[in-house]
């Protein structure tokens, strides 16, 4: 079994249809992906599962806030966080940054950009070792 094969994505996105396309992305090389809808969904799922990535929607809460992150990073201090999102001002970008995101992927991207953003973060992962990054 390959090492991707073993890694656990969870994926939030609200749009159902793109949560498909994603996650039929995604899963022609991850072994398990599990899609969620909503900030508390995805908040419950990654305390359960600990995944390795999780690809989650700028958007998936109403409202500008970024607390989600924060939470995310407490309950899954390992979990590398990459968005997606529409929004492609480097304000968003950086403010989605400094919350704790660490990948971006513009969703008109998902298609080319997705993939090799996680496998980057992965790859430092391993280059690093265990990751013990605390937020």
């Amino acid at each position: 079994m390959s090492e991707e094969s073993a890694v656990c994505v969870l994926l939030a996105d609200r749009h159902l249809g793109l949560r498909e396309g994603v996650r039929g992305l995604l899963g022609t090389v991850f072994g398990t992906v599990v899609m969620v809808a909503d900030a508390s969904s995805l908040q419950e799922t990654a305390r359960r599962l600990q995944p390795d990535v999780a690809v989650v929607d700028l958007s998936l809460t109403r409202g500008s806030s970024l607390d989600w992150m924060l939470e995310l990073h407490r309950s899954c201090p390992n979990v590398r966080l990459v968005v997606i999102s529409v929004h492609d001002e480097s304000a968003v970008l950086a403010a989605a940054t400094a919350a704790g995101a660490d990948g971006y992927v513009l969703k008109r991207d998902i298609g080319t950009d997705l993939l090799p953003t996680i496998d980057t973060l992965l790859a430092s992962d391993a280059v690093d070792g265990s990751r013990t990054q605390q937020r």
